[in-house]
């Protein structure tokens, strides 16, 4: 039976990726005073943005770091272990492939050298004037309310179109329970992206509950799991943001390079097709297990589709494409090809909830290789109910992994950690695969954290004044 959502409890953010709000900016911010810092994001919660609602102006959206809660006075006890430890510890940053380039040593946030965030403000509106206004009253409120911004992340909008040039948001899991619906395939159980509803396990994925002595006010709800116990967790979630740099003049100078060397093949569409095979979809969205040979804007939407009984040995698209990594759909053991392997993935997925960042660059900036001295990249934001099994697994074990699929050394083409320049892409091909070799580095993380994005009812909760044990 699918279960009814508590759509009035869970942040916007989780249901939708608020597509009509083109302008998005993040407010990462410091506690200075944890008792001011309570206050004012208690009477926050009235605009904190629910999953019901479809706003049409303006959404705002809350999450904290483990450096947040313990500030606000939460033990961390009953949080995920990933959560707690947090994403630049060096038994997280490595699995993740935060080494060399990416090692949060060199961040701008998040990292150990940097200022400790422990509040993200995630900030929506339809237009630039309207987010101004957003976060300008937001922002002359912090100072005086315990607060210290930390960092401002400004997005761009590129029309649904990442700064390599491919259209980007694409294929979405579908929340069961959720109104938009899709084929069974796509469709996930709620408790893999909220906590506090059965995930595709048939069970509760661990979530942080507290003694009913700590919420006399029953502020929050009971454990559905029957416990007793008050249920920190349900309706919230545990959001990723990542600010990953993208060289994107380096990537398609690189390509060039890459097809002169390919039988003399060169040009715009040898160029294409090269990149075209590393993401797995066209620059219009059109799979390549579909649309093989051109791009196919009228593909450009299709997500209905299979790997392993439509293109068992990546002829189509490359076994190491970066979307065949990140959501190998049919194509896991033990059985692909069945419901089976089908299901072992619903286990693996995430929402994706990223923004670009950075102007556009033009073909002819392309063509002369000068990126003008700007940074471009993409807020990479993620929701799931459990951090390892979820964002961390598809990182390490699909990314990053060079022996993906019984390939050797190829780690994803587009964003996979380097390996001291031994990196190569395979091309399947009949009669014979090719290989490029000496894949650089692409995409670089700037920044990064674990963040919990709690209910509503949560939020008022962590942020009411009463007595709690020392926090740790």
């Amino acid at each position: 039976m699918t279960v009814a959502l508590e759509l009035d409890d869970i942040q916007g953010i989780v249901a939708r990726a608020y597509p009509d709000l083109r302008a998005a900016c993040f407010l990462l911010l410091g506690v200075r005073d944890p008792v001011a810092a309570g206050a004012w994001l208690h009477a926050l919660c009235d605009q904190v943005t629910s999953a019901r609602s479809r706003p049409e102006a303006t959404a705002v959206n809350l999450a904290l770091t483990p450096g947040g809660l313990r500030a606000l006075g939460q033990p961390l006890e009953a949080f995920a272990t990933e959560f707690v430890q947090g994403m630049a510890d060096v038994h997280r940053s490595r699995p993740l492939g935060d080494v060399g380039a990416n090692d949060p040593s060199g961040w701008r946030w998040g990292g150990p050298a940097t200022s400790p965030v422990h509040l993200a403000l995630l900030l929506y509106a339809k237009d630039e004037p309207g987010l101004e206004s957003l976060s300008g009253s937001l922002s002359a409120q912090l100072a005086a309310n315990g607060l210290d911004l930390v960092v401002r992340l400004d997005t761009s909008d590129l029309d649904e179109v990442e700064h390599f040039g491919f259209r980007d948001g694409i294929s979405q899991p579908l929340i069961e329970g959720l109104s938009k619906t899709g084929p069974a395939s796509n469709t996930v159980k709620a408790g893999e992206f909220i906590l506090g509803y059965p995930n595709e396990y048939g069970l509760y994925t661990d979530r942080p509950l507290v003694a009913p002595s700590e919420d006399p006010g029953s502020i929050l709800p009971r454990d559905p799991a029957g416990s007793g116990q008050a249920d920190l967790g349900r309706n919230g979630s545990y959001l990723v943001l990542r600010q990953l740099e993208q060289d994107v003049v380096g990537f398609w100078g690189f390509l060039e390079q890459a097809t002169h060397g390919a039988g003399g093949a060169a040009g715009p569409g040898a160029r294409r097709a090269l990149a075209a095979k590393m993401v797995g979809r066209w620059p219009s969205g059109a799979p390549l297990v579909l649309a093989p040979d051109a791009d196919d804007p009228s593909l450009g939407e299709a997500n209905d589709f299979g790997y392993f009984t439509e293109d068992r040995g990546g002829t189509r698209c490359p076994i190491g494409a970066h979307i065949r990594r990140a959501n190998p759909r049919d194509s896991l053991d033990p059985r692909p090809g069945s419901q089976a392997s089908i299901d072992v993935g619903k286990r693996h997925r995430i929402l994706r909830r990223g923004r670009e960042y950075g102007p556009p660059i033009s073909i002819e900036q392309l063509e002369a290789g000068d990126d003008g001295g700007l940074e471009r990249g993409l807020y990479f934001l993620c929701l799931n109910a459990n951090l390892a099994r979820q964002f961390e697994f598809i990182q390490h074990t699909w990314v990053n992994n060079a022996k993906f699929s019984g390939l050797y050394d190829d780690p994803d083409p587009l964003v996979g950690a380097r390996n001291g320049g031994r990196d190569t892409f395979t091309v399947q091909a009949e009669p014979v695969r090719s290989r490029v070799r000496g894949l650089p580095q692409f995409v670089t993380v700037k920044g990064g954290a674990y963040f919990f994005l709690p209910g509503i009812r949560a939020i008022r909760y962590l942020t009411t004044p009463r007595k709690r044990p020392t926090a740790r």
